[in-house]
């Protein structure tokens, strides 16, 4: 199939964390037999930040959004494809892209594959006049990054004529163990960019953590967080760190946390893409708890969980190196025989080949 993409970026993760869940899927489609042309702006110096070149296993189309009909346009072109596909969060003209890619006529299906489902559902029902609510039931359907059967309910209850979850994984090309750097070494790890709705998450699963445990040493990396680093003396802030540099700090820290956004610790299921980074590393992952972990990781073997930052100190200060490591493998065994974009774009290719042809 020809497949049509039009999201964020899929050459730069700077600011724009959904980056190797699109490079996950479009790499395990194209793997597949399919060809998928991924349509991204020129905005947010996402460009200007890119950590890696156009690849050849998808066809990068930079366009200018400078204005809605340059916009139309674009969109325009994407007409023949088999199956042309709007992501949430864009970033720029958004609802024009939506509303040109609901109506565009001549793709067999067109798809909205939400990458930030609960907060999208929340701001919709929130709103009855929300422009994206009137176009819900106008896409052949809806694809999630996750979220389970509350999301599907949510989404059935606006008008989707059919919405499924295609749940973040694992790219064993791109994540998988490699040796520690001296340099990236500490107890604690957590990578995030600073954002409203998960701010405060990090402020009691990672500072507070840190604020009890004044000897052991943390490691912070993503944007935004240059003002609040100075208030704790143990933390060390790397700033942006590019997805070439995950695996090598997921494997130098005695243990990775990973904290939820507010909407999806809410809604459950939504396991983020840095708990298969992890995992796929062989790191020892300490989450916040959120329902449906289960399905992914079993706590107490292949991930801890923690309900707030007390426990998360209590975790990382009763774990040893021997310990860490047996979790570490146990979770990077679970999610290459069960979570690999491999297995999500066959689910993918499937839900695309039950579509009736028009």
């Amino acid at each position: 199939m020809n497949i049509s993409f039009f999201g964020s970026s899929l050459v730069s993760a700077y600011w724009n964390g959904a980056c190797t869940y699109y490079r996950g899927i479009v790499r395990a489609l194209d793997a597949r037999g399919h060809h998928v042309t991924f349509y991204e702006p020129e905005a947010y110096e996402r460009r200007a930040h890119r950590d890696i070149d156009d690849p050849d296993w998808a066809k990068v189309v930079l366009y200018e959004a400078t204005d809605e009909r340059a916009v139309r346009e674009t969109v325009a072109r994407a007409a023949d494809a088999d199956v042309v596909v709007k992501t949430s969060g864009v970033g720029i003209h958004d609802e024009t892209l939506e509303a040109a890619v609901a109506a565009l006529e001549g793709p067999r299906t067109r798809i909205f594959w939400d990458v930030d489902a609960p907060a999208t559902l929340g701001t919709v029902e929130a709103d009855p006049t929300n422009p994206f609510g009137e176009l819900i039931g106008d896409f052949d359907m809806v694809l999630t990054y996750g979220g389970g059967q509350p999301v599907i309910d949510r989404y059935t209850a606006l008008g989707a004529r059919a919405c499924i979850p295609i749940y973040n994984a694992l790219d064993p090309q791109t994540h998988h163990p490699e040796p520690p750097r001296a340099d990236l070494a500490c107890d604690l790890a957590f990578l995030g960019n600073r954002l409203p709705d998960r701010e405060a998450r990090v402020e009691e699963f990672f500072f507070a953590a840190a604020a009890r445990l004044p000897r052991r040493g943390f490691l912070l990396g993503g944007n935004g967080w240059d003002e609040r680093v100075g208030r704790a003396p143990n933390v060390r802030y790397l700033g942006h760190v590019a997805p070439g540099d995950h695996n090598s700090l997921n494997r130098s820290a005695l243990a990775v946390l990973n904290v939820s956004r507010d909407s999806m610790a809410a809604n459950g299921w939504s396991p983020a893409t840095r708990v298969f980074e992890a995992a796929g590393a062989g790191a020892c992952l300490i989450t916040d708890a959120w329902e449906g972990l289960e399905d992914f990781l079993e706590p107490g073997r292949e991930v801890l969980v923690a309900e707030d930052g007390a426990a998360v100190a209590d975790l990382l200060d009763g774990l040893d190196p021997e310990r860490a490591r047996a979790i570490g493998e146990a979770a990077l065994e679970r999610v290459l025989a069960e979570h690999t974009y491999d297995r999500r774009a066959a689910q993918v290719e499937a839900i695309l080949e039950a579509v009736p042809v028009r």
